[in-house]
């Protein structure tokens, strides 16, 4: 009964656009940020790695609650494979967002989005910040989550799993 319900969940969270943009299975829109610490970052640059896209902001309360849990169950078990965890900070300066990073303990990188112009590639612009995008390693997106919810994290996870081997 648990494995249905997650199932159920998983068909109800990747139908169900909830202001998304993309849909699984097309293709990644290519985009270009620099990180935090300085570096560029062009996702048509990585394929062949699997990538999580984490669109976030300092001031979301939500983000704050999953950004643990991406720091101690993803990128700390993933961060030395064929694999790339990216933080988007939705319209904040580089200050806040290196603040932000360190408040918040995490060690993965993370990028600024001026104008939000790399979250309106992937959502409506007035949308909710809180989501994560996975794709894998041809460019294509295979996992959608909005706000955080346990179920779906865990699903996101066994997902990533999968495709990392």
């Amino acid at each position: 009964m648990a494995i249905l319900a997650l199932l159920s969940l998983n068909t109800y969270s990747q139908d169900d656009k909830r202001g998304y943009l993309v849909r699984l299975g097309q293709m990644a829109p290519d985009f270009t940020v620099s990180t935090a610490d300085g570096k560029v970052f062009r996702l048509s640059e990585n394929r062949g790695k699997i990538i999580m896209l984490q669109f976030t902001a300092s001031w979301c309360s939500v983000c704050r609650k999953e950004m643990p849990h991406i720091e101690n169950e993803i990128w700390q078990v993933m961060k030395n494979k064929n694999f790339i965890l990216l933080g988007i900070d939705r319209e904040e300066p580089f200050d806040v967002v290196k603040d932000f990073a360190r408040d918040m303990k995490i060690t993965y990188p993370l990028a600024i989005d001026p104008g939000a112009a790399v979250f309106s590639l992937f959502a409506e612009k007035n949308a909710g910040v809180t989501r994560n995008v996975i794709i894998d390693g041809q460019g294509k997106i295979v996992f959608l989550t909005r706000l955080y919810d346990n179920d779906e994290f865990e699903a996101m996870k066994k997902k990533i799993k999968e495709l990392v081997r």
